[in-house]
Parts: structure tokens; sequence; C-alpha cells
């Protein structure tokens, strides 16, 4: 909406009655929230001002330009504002950096969580940094990465050509500088001060004052930051500096170094800072109306990960809405930016706005759920907690955890299954698709649910085409690769398919299709193991993910992967699994998973998926269909309830192999005893052994250091 809308009202295109629309939709949501005894502070507020704006129509004019509108509301004349001298913020600072002049030691006070990220990235681009913190064990650590440190706000100052600032507020930064043994006393003549905290823009108009008087030629830069902690180690952060050209000049080069987006903003010392409460202004709304939409979507009984997925693709979207969102989805509230930081920033906002005398209606409320937020205690929380607010005073839970189902209930209420069972269709098929289904198994429970297959416990090239020439349905590879590290199971996987390489140009007429085991689908070395086998055999059409596992009461339905307990389908995220301290996930649904455990590079909108309604429906002809009709390199999850969805799906996939696709497939146990057409034997008895149990004892070892299988 900002992008989009504001460049319209700038150039006087949007109208007044632009706002009818709105009132009348903001109405209705209002109306729904009374009926639902739910509270919407930020919308009602927001409803409220634009009637303001309608009812600022002038007689004769009755569709106004909606910036004349707001002028008359607001008591400023944005017109006048938009039509200053324009410039490029990012060329003035390519200008200014360009003739910037060499700093070598640098002084650092204020080495918090932000402080600490910026201050090491100084130390490893070269310079020399002196640092100061109240907290000792900051210091100390500080010390071990490198740094200098300091006893004093002083010392830290003491013969430095730049001294950062990068404390919590006003108070803690007139300490540093001007308290007991501050640093102003102490600074060289010529020095600059980069203040980096965000303060009021008249705070540092003063400050640029007060330090002229001490008659030392000390230069000061307004430059406060934007990025986060991570972005700040990386010297990723937007910095909006202000100040004179020689003070810019003077620091440009301990800028630059901070900084991916650089900003040198017209109008002297606190023009930065007038920036950075007005990009503060917007966040903490954000934030705020991002809490308050998703806690009603909740009251409404949406199911918010769908809504969140809804919304990011909506006009409604923002970057705050999209970063902060998953907090609340998961219940997250690790302190990547703490919400008692939008206690000060939107109070120094407030506090400017009173000065300025310009009404701030929805700020000022967004101010009062961040106090609320405080004084409930989670001010130390991540800022997203602030939804926490709407969830006490109402009882609705944001988090999108997925419900513990009713294994009964569910089943039955999927559609009959595909009523041909497809294992006799497969054998004749297999005998048309000449490709060897090769199981690299990552540990060794892999075959409980096959019999007369080979298994392989080393893959020299010459046990490979032995293998080969016995022209096999199949075989196992043991890799026991979920043992290893992430590096070392790449690099065995590597290997291996070098090896299936060599030995299949060795053997006339050799084809396969390669199988990635894990009983636990889910808990493995994914996507390391998959990368790894492309890497050497080549782009596959599909991935296909399948962890549908019977045996181990392991059931995928609407993409969601279940874990059965009892009566019950436990979401696979809410399990022990997914708490497992090397292969942790936090997605049950697949789709997420996939983006999960690739950080992103395969976003969960992209991951295709065979649904049970299509395996029960269509059949073979219809996976059939939908395998061959994937962009080549897709990522596919398959569905799957009972043992007859797997050959549904088994069958489909060996057609579509005859088609000439080709898959890389990571699955459980019972994908592959379809894949190849095997019908389960019943389990082994003492009998079946030829033991007399009078005379002969036994004993069996069950246990895994996951309780919930050794309680299994």
């Amino acid at each position: 909406i900002f992008k989009n809308y504001i460049p319209n009202l700038l150039r006087g295109d949007a109208k007044l009655h632009f706002l009818n629309a709105f009132i009348q939709n903001l109405g209705i949501a209002l109306d729904m929230a009374k009926t639902l005894a739910f509270p919407l502070p930020l919308l009602a507020v927001a409803h409220q001002q634009l009637i303001l704006g309608l009812s600022h129509a002038h007689a004769n004019d009755d569709n106004p330009p909606l910036v004349k509108v707001w002028e008359n509301v607001l008591g400023v004349n944005i017109t006048d504002a938009a039509n200053l001298e324009a410039y490029k913020p990012e060329e003035l600072a390519k200008q200014i950096t360009a003739k910037s002049n060499s700093v070598t030691r640098v002084g650092f006070i204020g080495l918090g969580a932000m402080g600490f990220g910026m201050a090491t990235h100084l130390l490893r681009s070269n310079f020399t940094v002196i640092g100061y913190d109240v907290y000792r064990p900051t210091l100390t650590k500080f010390q071990n990465v490198g740094g200098l440190i300091a006893n004093s706000p002083a010392e830290a100052a003491k013969d430095v050509g730049v001294l950062v600032i990068m404390v919590t507020n006003e108070a803690q930064a007139e300490s540093v500088l001007y308290g007991d043994l501050g640093a102003v006393s102490a600074l060289s003549s010529g020095a600059s001060i980069i203040l980096s905290s965000t303060v009021s823009p008249g705070f540092v108009s003063q400050l640029e004052r007060r330090l002229q008087f001490e008659g030392k030629d000390l230069k000061l830069v307004d430059a406060p930051v934007s990025g986060g902690v991570k972005r700040a180690s990386m010297g990723e952060l937007t910095i909006m500096a202000a100040g004179t050209e020689e003070s810019l000049k003077s620091t440009g080069s301990v800028l630059s170094a901070l900084s991916e987006k650089l900003y040198v903003i017209k109008g002297g010392c606190g023009a930065g800072s007038g920036v950075k409460m007005a990009n503060q202004l917007l966040a903490g709304v954000h934030i705020a109306s991002a809490a308050e939409a998703m806690a009603f979507g909740a009251r409404l009984g949406l199911n918010t990960r769908v809504l969140f997925n809804i919304i990011t693709d909506s006009g409604g979207s923002s970057w705050m809405f999209e970063n902060r969102v998953p907090h609340m989805l998961d219940n997250d509230y690790t302190p990547y930016s703490a919400l008692d930081i939008f206690v000060k920033d939107m109070g120094i906002i407030a506090r400017e706005c009173l000065s300025q005398r310009v009404p701030l209606h929805i700020s000022t409320i967004a101010h009062q759920l961040f106090l609320a937020g405080s004084a409930a205690g989670w001010g130390r929380q991540d800022d997203a907690a602030v939804v926490k607010v709407y969830e006490t005073l109402s009882g609705v839970k944001v988090e999108g955890r997925l419900p513990v189902l009713k294994k009964e209930a569910v089943l039955q209420s999927l559609p009959s299954e595909w009523p041909l069972d497809p294992i006799d269709d497969i054998k004749g098929l297999i005998k048309k698709n000449a490709k060897t289904l090769i199981v690299l198994d990552d540990d060794p429970t892999g075959t409980q649910t096959v019999h007369g297959i080979e298994v392989l416990t080393e893959w020299s090239v010459a046990s490979l085409v032995e293998q080969f020439r016995k022209k096999p349905l199949c075989f196992f590879i043991l890799t026991n690769s979920r043992a290893l590290s992430s590096e070392k199971a790449s690099s065995l996987i590597t290997d291996i398919c070098r090896n299936l390489r060599t030995a299949s140009n060795s053997v006339e007429n050799t084809e396969y299709t390669v199988v990635l085991r894990g009983d636990s689908t889910l808990r493995g070395h994914f996507p390391e193991e998959a990368d790894a086998a492309v890497s050497v055999l080549g782009e596959m059409d599909a991935w296909i993910i399948c962890p549908f596992f019977l045996q181990g009461g392991r059931y995928t339905i609407e993409d969601i992967h279940y874990v059965g307990d009892l009566d019950q389908l436990v979401p696979a995220g809410d399990t022990e699994f997914a708490k497992d301290a090397s292969f942790g996930f936090k997605s049950s649904n697949l789709r997420e998973w996939v983006e999960e455990k690739t950080s992103g590079r395969i976003p969960a909108s992209s991951v295709a998926s065979i649904s049970i309604q299509l395996l029960r429906k269509g059949g073979p002809d219809a996976v059939c269909e939908r395998l061959c009709s994937l962009q080549k390199g897709s990522t596919c999850i398959v569905n799957a309830a009972s043992e007859r969805d797997i050959a549904v799906f088994a069958a489909g996939m060996i057609q579509a192999e005859l088609k000439g696709k080709s898959f890389l497939c990571r699955t459980a146990a019972s994908f592959v005893s379809a894949r190849i057409g095997i019908v389960a034997k019943a389990p082994i008895l003492p009998k079946d052994l030829g033991n007399k149990i009078e005379s002969t004892g036994g004993l069996i070892v069950v246990g895994s250091y996951v309780p919930k299988t050794t309680k299994q």
C-alpha cells in the first residue's frame, strides 16, 4: 500500500471519493468485530480518521485531491514538502565516501546486540576498534574476537579519529558523552562522532551545538540505522546519515563499512533521525496492525497459516507483516528486535508530534499497544509479541498449530480407495521399464518391508557392475549416512553416485532410479543428499517426497504429515521426532517443510502435490499425467493414507518413467516395496525359526534415543 499509494497521493491523482469504499469496508469489519466482542483499536481509529477526511470536502469541490484533504486535517503542507529540491541520497553517499578521509582507529560505545555486530564487522574490515559497554561479559566477548576494550567512555574515545555511539536512548547518549568519565572530554581535536542511536531530531541538533562550544572542532554525524542484528554483523545495514559535508567526509569510510545502503540526507544533523522516526512510525504501526489482523482472523476461525499466505500475496501485505507474522504463527518470540524498542521509539514519535503540533492518531494507538505488551512483561521478547495483547484480551491463539486428529474419523472421511489393486499392473510395467531401483538406505532398518532383495554394505565399482549384470528389480546400498555430518553424508552420496554412473556405463542397457530412503523421512540429510545426487546424475524432472510408512504410523493427508499415536494423528512437527538435535524441523506441512529445510531456496508455493483425491479417483493414469505435467526440476510431495494409495502412485510413476521422465525419490520403506511390486509377508514367528521354546531361550533388544520410538 505504501509503495503503490503514496506516489499517487503526492501527485494529486488520488481523490476524496477514494475514501468512500475504504470507509464502507472498514465499517463492515468493525461491525463483525462488534458481534464477536473483539477489539480492533487500530482499525477503529483508522476508520475515524478516514471519516474525518471525508468531512473536509469543500462545498465548491466535492471531490478534491486527497492530499489537500490530509493537509487540512493534519495542518501540514504536504505538497510543498514533496516539491522541495529533488536529490538522490544514495548518489550523495557515493560522492561522500569516494572522497572520505582515511580512518584507522575507531572508538565504539554500546556493545549490545546491534552494537556488538557493528563493532565486530569493523574489526573484520581492518579497523582498530576500542569498545566500551557497561556489561563486563560483553567486553570480554569483544576482546576474544580481537577488539580492544576500554574501562570507561573516556578511555574508548582517547586518540580515535571516529567515535560511534550505539546506546539505547537519549539519556544513555548524554551519560556516555557528558557524564562521569564521559567521552567528549577525552576526544582529540578534530575527531568525529557518529550517533547511531534512535533519538529525537531535537536531541541531535542540540548535541551538535554543544559540541561546537567545546572549541575542539568536534564533528557530529546523525546516522541512525535499520536492519537488525544479523545484518549489523554482516555490514549490511541501512544508514540514514546527515551532517555537514566535512563531518560526512571524515566518517565516510566507517559508514560505508557498516552499510549495504547508505543514504545521505540533506538538512544537517537531525534530518537523519527525522527519516528514522518516519520509518519507525510505519514499522511500529505495521507490526501492531499485523498482530491485530492475525488475531482477528483467528477469532473468525480462519486457519492463520493459510490467512498469512493469502495476505502476503495481497494489497494488505508489508515487509513487517511478512517478517513478523511467522514469529506469531510459530509462537517463537526470540528477541531479534525487542518489543521495548518500539515502546521507546514510538514514545519519541509521540513527543515529537506534540512538539510539532501534528496529530498522529494511529501511531499513538500502536504505541499504547506496545506499552501494554511491555506492562504485561513481554518487553524483552520479540516485538511480534505485541500480538499477545490481543490474545490475552480475547482468548484467541494466533499460533498456527495444527490440531491432533482422531485417526479413525479422518481415515473414514477420505474418498474410497482406488478399486483395483495395482500390484499386478506394477509387475507388468516393471517388465517394460528396465530401470533398476537403487535404494541408498540411511540406516539399517530400511529392508523391513522387502524380501529377496540384496543389500550391499560397500559400493565399489566392481560390486555395482556385478549387481547391474544380474538385472535386478532392486538392490539396497546401506550408507548409514544418518549417523554422519551433512558434509560427510554429501560426500558419501556423491561418491556412491559416481560409482553408480561408472558401473552403469560398463553394463549395456542399464538404467536406474535412485531412492534416498529413511524410515523417518523428514529426519535426514535433506536437501544435502539430494543435491549431492543430482550434482552427479544431472537434473531430474522432479524430486519425489513420499514419507508415508504404514508400519511406522506415518500418514500424509492434505499435505500434512502425521504420526499415529494410538487412536490419534499428531502433526509431525509437534512430535519428539521434530525435536531431533541433528535433524529437527518445525513444519508439519510438507510444502513448508521443503521450504524450511532448503532455507527458502525452494519456496512452499512452488512445491507440487499428489493428493489423496487424485490417487483414489483418478488412479495411476492421473498420477502419470500429473507427473508428466510438472516443470523440470520440480519438487513433488505425495499424500497417502494406505498401502493401496502408495501402490497407485508407484504404478503412475512407472508409467511416467516409461514416457521418459526421471525422478529422484526421498521416501520411507513403503514406497520401495510398492514400486517393485512386493507383497508383504506375515511376521516371522519363533516356530518359523525352528527353535523349541522349551530348550532355547532368546533375547530381543529394542530401543532408540528417541523415547517415542522405544515406546512404540
